[in-house]
């Protein structure tokens, strides 16, 4: 029992009652693990009573608390889930099994298992705070015990360490944490550069003692004219801290170190400000290096004044100001929870700010299609950076470094970002790809019936963006390849001299059985994204595949498919040679992309159906449309001043817009000119070359020459 005895020191803060079942579950955890060691030969209980201490030490209630010693029971021994409720309680038992990993599932990869793990720890931690508070505190005492496996494994458990649980910890506000963290990762993948710089630090603070001592005096001095209580402390940077400075702005060592951080902690937030003026006062501050995280605290509930002094001789002094419940939160966290009970508003505030994110990520994996993509955007959503933005209403929304109005739209509301179409900051219209700035109070302008467009993706940071916009993006481009896959397949049905309403439902019900698929609408979506030829789908719903006496005569009348532009993503009209309506067109089915339109004489076309003839597909034009197509435009223009600008400014006036243009110097006299333009029909695009070459602006002007199709 000597290996408990630190534990049970560490939760004199609990009730007997509660002390006492905690010891009950120390004994429960060495039964379970009995005859299991570690790699280092130590007992495996070690590990979850180091656990429970590091639980303890946040000061959590005595559920967390025997979680953690029982963490590992489900997943190592035979004990079960309901085993622990019917020992303990529910609550320990759902917290166990939401750190539990997955193990009865066979995966493709590790990779999958490893997504899939972390996907339902999120689940649950949703419901329930402590299951990731627990999980922090397991992946901690793992990385202080790195030390007995193999290097490769060190480091990679050490690289996701650092890539998602360190920021889940400053992402909660537990700084401690954090820090610890991130110092074992560095000292694990880099251990070499972990120590020269900590024999760097070592020698850098003997050579400073003088001015930190001198600056220390001044500070007290003037906090002591407040006649309040205090206390000042003298940060020291950490390692990882250090190496991340020196490598992102490419500073040298002596650069970093030579700055001198002290906090101070005070009563009230009437002291904090109070204590900031008089350290103004003593030295002047360096502008742009003052921040106000009290008035607008940081997403993950950190409160505190920053300022930056310019010290004596010039040294930079880092100041920190905050009361003792904020320095609490910015070292715990939403640990501060339990801590704090009802009346301290700060502790709360953590809290809420934690529901919130979780709520997001809740939001943002129904929106995921895998387990794998919603941890890249959980990554995304990791940023320790952040602007804040305020809402025409004055509420502030805080997005990451380099977000955009589309992460502002999405963050207020998922139908707001759906439907947005341009952003308004500060009075001011302002590209919606453009990054946001602190301070902008940013107002969305919507469209109903618009949709995301797919290259948002390049200009979002926030997982919740990425996963609204893909999911959008998957369900419209599912409606539009039912939609197209319907037509298809009734224009088989048709050439086979029947219809859809004419099939039996157990040839329909046979036809799902043997292609895998629930419905008739995933057979559909398979034909529209070019996944399933329509004509075979056809046969085998009428049942006649295998009867060739019974089949039915093809219907010689008929039509081609009738497309107008409105289509959507289950159509793609070719860049090789920018069919318009007016032109002589023949499409063919691509797995996965739908339907490929080209002009008929399109070579490319002709190299495809040559290789694969039964993917053609007969298509037309709708009579009249009301989309725009791109068109290409090839133009030697002559080398003048101001010949471009009759060129855009008869685009302007016939309707037309440059989505591309590539420009060449042909010799002295003559520029060619690549454009790609938006047109309506050829009528529209004749009329744009005639206002062209009545400018006399050009020698030569054609539209992107398409070569005959060669004869065999």
């Amino acid at each position: 029992m000597s290996t408990t005895s630190p534990l049970i020191d560490k939760i004199s803060y609990l009730p007997k009652d509660q002390i006492e079942l905690v010891k009950l579950a120390v004994d429960f955890a060495t039964h379970a693990h009995d005859g299991q060691y570690r790699r280092s030969g130590e007992p495996y209980v070690t590990h979850p009573i180091a656990v429970a201490q590091i639980i303890a030490e946040m000061k959590l209630d005595h559920y967390a608390i025997i979680a953690a010693l029982l963490h590992d029971v489900i997943e190592d021994t035979p004990y079960t889930k309901e085993d622990i409720a019917n020992r303990f309680s529910m609550d320990v038992a759902n917290i166990v099994d939401g750190i539990s990993k997955i193990s009865a599932i066979q995966f493709e990869s590790k990779a999958i298992a490893q997504a899939e793990n972390f996907r339902k720890m999120v689940l649950a931690m949703a419901k329930d705070i402590r299951v990731i508070l627990v999980k922090l505190a397991d992946r901690l005492h793992n990385m202080r015990t790195l030390g007995c496996l193999k290097m490769e494994k060190r480091k990679r458990i050490a690289q996701e360490t650092l890539d998602i649980f360190a920021p889940i910890a400053n992402r909660l506000g537990m700084n401690n944490l954090r820090v610890e963290y991130e110092d074992l990762c560095f000292h694990a993948i880099h251990p070499l550069r972990a120590k020269r710089i900590h024999e760097a630090v070592k020698k850098t603070r003997g050579t400073r003692k003088d001015i930190i001592k001198l600056v220390e005096g001044e500070i007290k001095k003037a906090l002591n004219s407040l006649k309040i209580d205090y206390k000042l402390i003298g940060r020291e940077k950490h390692l990882f801290s250090i190496y991340s400075k020196m490598k992102n702005h490419r500073k040298p060592f002596e650069q970093i170190m030579d700055v001198f951080g002290f906090r101070i902690i005070v009563p009230d937030i009437d002291a904090c400000y109070r204590s900031l003026g008089l350290m103004h006062q003593l030295h002047p501050p360096i502008p742009g290096r003052f921040k106000d995280y009290i008035a607008i605290p940081k997403s993950n509930g950190y409160q505190s004044v920053h300022t930056t002094l310019k010290g004596p001789n010039g040294i930079p002094v880092e100041i920190q100001i905050r009361t003792d419940e904020m320095d609490e939160v910015a070292n715990n966290g939403v640990a501060s929870h339990w801590i704090y009970k009802a009346g301290k508003d700060i502790a709360l505030d953590a809290q809420r700010r934690a529901d919130n994110w979780l709520a997001s990520l809740m939001e943002m994996q129904k929106n995921t299609g895998d387990s794998q993509e919603f941890v890249e955007n959980v990554k995304y959503e990791l940023f320790p950076e952040e602007v804040y933005v305020f809402t025409p209403k004055g509420a502030i929304i805080e997005l990451p470094y380099g977000a955009t109005a589309i992460d502002f739209a999405y963050a207020v509301h998922t139908d707001i970002g759906n439907t947005c179409v341009a952003a308004r900051a500060d009075e001011r219209l302002i590209p919606i790809s453009a990054p946001l700035e602190s301070g902008m109070t940013l107002e969305i302008i919507c469209a109903p019936g618009a949709n995301p467009n797919p290259t948002w993706l390049k200009h979002v940071t926030t997982g919740k963006a990425r996963a609204c916009i893909k999911h959008h993006i998957k369900t419209q481009q599912l409606t539009e390849s039912q939609e197209l896959g319907q037509r298809l397949l009734d224009k088989a049905l048709n050439a086979l001299s029947t219809s859809l309403e004419k099939i039996k439902p157990e040839h329909i019900a046979q036809a799902c059985k043997n292609y895998g698929c629930d419905d008739l609408e995933a057979i559909t979506a398979e034909i529209g994204l070019g996944q399933r030829m329509a004509p075979i789908v056809a046969r085998q719903l009428i049942g006649i595949a295998n009867d060739k006496q019974n089949q039915p005569q093809e219907n010689s009348s008929q039509k081609p498919l009738v497309i107008d532009g409105t289509e959507g993503m289950v159509i793609t009209f070719s860049k090789c040679c920018y069919p318009i309506p007016g032109d002589q067109i023949l499409g063919y089915l691509s797995s996965g992309q739908g339907i490929i339109i080209h002009q008929s004489s399109c070579p490319k076309l002709y190299e495809h159906l040559r290789l694969r003839p039964d993917e053609s597909l007969p298509v037309s034009w709708a009579e009249s449309t009301q989309e725009v197509f791109r068109a290409g435009l090839t133009l030697e223009m002559f080398n003048k001043p101001g010949n471009l600008a009759q060129v855009t400014q008869v685009l302007a006036e016939t309707d037309s817009n440059i989505e591309n243009i590539v420009m060449d110097s042909k010799g002295i006299q003559l520029a060619n000119v690549e454009m790609e333009i938006t047109i309506k029909n050829r009528v529209h695009l004749a009329k744009i070359i005639r206002r062209i070459r009545a400018r006399g602006v050009a020698q030569r002007i054609t539209r992107k020459k398409v070569t005959a199709q060669p004869t065999v």
